[in-house]
C-alpha cells in the first residue's frame, strides 16, 4: 500500500512537470506567434547591422563583436517597442518603415565603404550635388552585389507579414491597456539589455564615442545604428557650437599655440626660391607605388620618374584627405590645416578666413591663380577660392571641350596642359611674378577610358624556345582587365601628358624663372585583391599564389594603408646635380608642404600645423584625420590601437601615447580653428594681440 501511494506521488508529481513544461513550452510559442513580426524585425535589423561588419571590417572579432550586436539588438528593440502602440493592423507599416529606413543606412555605409574605407556622414549630404559629375565613376566602381543583400530584410519582414495576415493574426482586438502595458514590458527589456552593455563600456570607448574620429572603432563598438545617430549630432553640434561654444574653443586654440614654437626657423634652403615664379600641380590620383614600376620594359611614370631623379623627392610623402578626397588635398596643401571633423572645408567653410600660401605669395607681389577643365562650382570651388586669395580661377568655361578630346570625367590632361600653356604665356607677359595651381583630371576613378589612352599593355611578354627550335612569344595576361591594370595605363597616359607639358613649357621660356611643385592629391582607392595579383601573379595558372606558396608576398591591411603614399616633387630646370637634387627619405605629409615652401619662398605661417621638413627631419609625425599616424618608426592604426614598427628601433609605450595625445590634439584644434573662423580678426580679438 505504501509502495502504491510513492509510486502515485511520483506520477502525480511526473505529471505537473509535463504540464508545467507543456505550459511553458505553449507560453513561449505563444509569445513567439504573439510577437513574430517584432522578432523578426529586431533579427533582419541585427543581422543586416553585422552582414555590414562582415563586409567592412574582415575580422571575426569586429563583424561579430558582442557589444556591436548588444548596441544593434537595442536599437531594434526600442524602435520595436513603439510598435505595441498600434494596433495589429498597423504594425506592419510602422516596423517596415524603419526597417527599410535602417537597410538604407547599412546599404549606404556598404556603398561609401568601398570607395572611402570610412563609414558615411550626415555632414555629407551637402555634397550629393556632386554625384551627377561622377556619376559613371560611382556606378562602375562602387556599387557592388554584396551591396543588395541588404533588402532580404524587408523582404523577410513582408513575407513574415503577409503569413500573418492569411492566419488572421490582424483580426485580432487588442484593449488599449494591453497595448501600453506590453510596450512598458519591451521597453523594461530594452533597458535591461542597454544596462549590461553600458557595463561593458571602458573610458576609451566613451571617449572615442564623444570625438567621433575613429568611425570604425565607434562602429566595432557601437553598432552601425548607434554610429549613425551620433554622427548625426556631431554633425549639428558644429553648427550649434560656432553660436555657443567659441570661448572654449579659442582657448584650446590660444594655449595649443602658446606651447608650441611659433618662431621661424633658418636653415641652409631659405629663400632659394624668393621671387621665381611657381607651377604647382595636381597630379590627380598619382600614388608612388606604382610610379616606376615598368611592364615589358616600359615604365609606367617615365616622366615622373625622371622629373624625381632631377629634382627634390620626397618619396615617404602621404596625403591627408578625409570624405573632401581632391578638395582635402587642396585645403591642406594651402594652408597647412587638416580635413574638417564633419563635412568638408570646401563645402561647409568656403566662408571661413584661412592663412594660405597665394595670400602670402599676393604680399611679394605674384599673381594667384588656378587652372583646372571642370565645373567651377564642383567641390565649391568658386567660392572656396576666393577665401584661399586666387586672383583669377581658369575653370571649364576658358577651355574649349569637345567630345573628340574628353576622357573619364572632362577634358583630357593633354589638352588641357596644351591650352593652359597658351594662357600662362599671356599671365607671364602681364606679370613680374606668378604663382597657379594646375588640377590634372584625366586618371581619376573609374579608369575605364581604356581605349583612350593609348598603348601600354599590363601583361607579361616573353619570348619562349620551343623544342624544336622554333621562337614563339609568349603573352600572359597579368593586369589585363583588372582595376588595377586599368589604372597603371590611366597613370600611364597623365604621365604622358605631364611629359608633354613640361616640354611645351620649356619650348615656351616658362621654365626659364619657375619652381615646378608637383603633388599627388591622395591614392586612387584601389580593391586590395588587385594588389594581390600585382604582388602574387601566379603566371602559369593566370591567378594569385596561394597564401601558403613560399614565394607569396603578404599584402595586408598595413601595407594597403602604407601603400598610398603618394609623390611630391619639386623641380627646377637648372636644379639636376647640385645640391638641391636629393632625395628626402624622412615622413612628410600634406600639411608639411606650406612651412616647407614657405621657408624656400620667405614666408612663414606661425599657425601652420606642419614643419619645415629640412628643420624636423627625423622627428617628424604625419597625422591622419581617422586617428591614424606614422613616424619614420612605425605605422599607428587608431582603429586596432595597434602598429606596425618600421624600423629596429626600439618603441616605449610611453612614445606612442605621447603621439596619441598629440594627434588628438593637432585634430581638435585644426577643427576648431577652421569650425569657429578663430583665423577671422573681426570674431577673434586675441588675434590682434600677437
Amino acid at each position: 500500500m505504501k509502495r502504491i501511494k510513492i509510486g502515485i506521488n511520483k506520477l502525480i508529481s511526473s505529471t505537473r512537470k509535463k504540464i508545467k513544461k507543456i505550459k511553458k513550452e505553449h507560453l513561449i510559442r505563444q509569445f513567439i506567434q504573439d510577437n513574430l513580426l517584432l522578432i523578426v524585425f529586431i533579427a533582419t535589423v541585427v543581422i543586416n547591422s553585422t552582414i555590414l561588419r562582415f563586409f567592412c571590417m574582415k575580422s571575426i572579432e569586429n563583424y561579430l563583436s558582442i557589444k556591436a550586436i548588444m548596441a544593434d539588438t537595442v536599437v531594434a528593440m526600442f524602435i520595436g517597442s513603439f510598435s505595441f502602440l498600434f494596433k495589429p493592423k498597423n504594425r506592419f507599416a510602422y516596423l517596415i518603415s524603419f526597417n527599410i529606413f535602417l537597410t538604407l543606412i547599412c546599404i549606404i555605409n556598404s556603398v561609401y565603404y568601398t570607395f572611402y574605407t570610412s563609414f558615411a556622414s550626415v555632414s555629407m549630404l551637402s555634397l550629393t550635388q556632386y554625384v551627377s559629375d561622377v556619376g559613371d565613376a560611382v556606378v562602375e566602381n562602387v556599387i557592388q552585389l554584396k551591396d543588395l543583400i541588404y533588402i532580404l530584410g524587408p523582404i523577410i519582414l513582408t513575407i513574415t507579414h503577409f503569413k500573418l495576415k492569411k492566419k488572421k493574426y490582424y483580426k485580432r482586438i487588442d484593449l488599449k491597456s494591453e497595448r501600453k502595458r506590453k510596450t512598458v514590458k519591451s521597453l523594461g527589456a530594452t533597458g535591461i539589455l542597454l544596462l549590461l552593455f553600458l557595463v561593458t563600456m571602458n573610458s576609451l570607448d566613451v571617449s572615442r564615442f564623444i570625438k567621433q574620429w575613429n568611425k570604425e572603432y565607434i562602429v566595432m563598438r557601437f553598432g552601425i545604428y548607434v554610429y549613425q545617430f551620433n554622427d548625426a549630432v556631431i554633425s549639428i553640434k558644429p553648427k550649434i557650437n560656432s553660436m555657443f561654444g567659441f570661448d572654449k574653443a579659442n582657448k584650446e586654440f590660444l594655449d595649443y599655440y602658446q606651447n608650441t614654437p611659433t618662431n621661424p626657423q633658418t636653415n641652409e634652403y631659405t629663400d632659394i626660391f624668393k621671387g621665381k615664379n611657381v607651377i604647382v600641380i595636381h597630379a590627380e590620383s598619382m600614388m608612388t607605388n606604382v610610379m616606376d614600376m615598368e611592364f615589358n620594359g616600359v615604365k609606367v611614370a617615365p616622366n615622373m620618374t625622371r622629373l624625381s631623379e632631377e629634382g627634390m623627392y620626397f618619396p615617404n610623402f602621404y596625403s591627408q584627405v578625409s570624405v573632401g578626397t581632391s578638395s582635402d588635398s587642396e585645403l591642406t596643401f594651402n594652408t597647412s590645416l587638416l580635413p574638417t571633423k564633419s563635412g568638408t572645408a570646401f563645402v561647409s567653410y568656403s566662408d571661413r578666413t584661412y592663412i594660405t600660401t597665394p595670400k602670402y605669395l599676393k604680399e611679394q607681389g605674384y599673381y594667384t591663380f588656378s587652372m583646372h577643365a571642370n565645373n567651377a562650382d564642383f567641390w565649391n570651388r568658386r567660392n572656396m577660392y576666393n577665401s584661399i586669395g586666387y586672383d583669377r580661377f581658369y575653370s571649364k568655361v576658358d577651355y574649349k571641350v569637345d567630345k573628340e578630346n574628353i576622357i573619364g570625367l572632362g577634358l583630357s590632361d593633354k589638352s588641357f596642359f596644351s591650352q593652359s600653356i597658351t594662357k600662362l604665356k599671356k599671365i607671364n607677359e602681364k606679370h613680374d611674378k606668378w604663382y597657379g595651381l594646375l588640377i590634372m583630371l584625366s586618371n581619376h576613378t573609374p579608369f575605364s577610358s581604356v581605349d583612350k589612352y593609348g598603348e601600354f599593355p599590363v601583361d607579361i611578354k616573353e619570348t619562349v624556345t620551343m623544342e624544336d627550335g622554333r621562337v614563339e612569344e609568349k603573352v600572359y595576361p597579368y593586369m589585363e582587365g583588372t582595376k588595377v591594370g586599368n589604372y597603371l595605363k590611366s597613370y600611364h597616359y597623365a604621365d604622358s601628358a605631364l611629359g608633354e607639358f613640361m616640354t611645351g613649357l620649356d619650348e615656351a621660356g616658362l621654365l626659364d624663372n619657375t619652381v615646378v611643385v608637383i603633388y599627388g592629391d591622395h591614392d586612387a582607392r584601389l580593391p586590395k585583391k588587385d594588389y594581390d595579383r600585382l604582388f602574387n601573379y601566379d603566371k602559369e595558372n593566370d591567378a594569385t599564389l596561394d597564401e601558403e606558396d613560399v614565394n607569396y608576398k603578404e599584402y595586408d591591411s598595413y601595407q594597403y594603408e602604407l601603400g598610398r603614399k603618394v609623390p611630391f616633387i619639386i623641380w627646377t630646370k637648372d636644379m639636376k646635380g647640385t645640391k638641391l637634387n636629393m632625395k628626402v627619405n624622412n615622413v612628410m605629409g600634406m600639411y608639411d608642404v606650406m612651412p616647407t615652401l614657405g621657408n624656400m619662398f620667405g614666408f612663414y605661417n606661425k599657425y601652420a600645423l606642419g614643419h619645415d621638413i629640412f628643420n624636423i627631419g627625423s622627428n617628424n609625425i604625419v597625422v591622419f584625420p581617422n586617428g591614424n599616424w606614422v613616424t619614420n618608426k612605425m605605422y599607428y592604426n587608431s582603429q586596432k590601437s595597434a602598429y606596425l614598427p618600421l624600423t629596429e628601433e626600439e618603441i616605449t609605450e610611453e612614445e606612442i601615447t605621447k603621439n596619441v595625445e598629440y594627434t588628438n590634439k593637432l585634430l581638435d584644434v585644426s577643427n576648431n580653428i577652421i569650425t569657429f573662423d578663430l583665423f577671422n580678426p573681426e570674431k577673434n580679438l586675441s588675434l590682434e594681440k600677437e
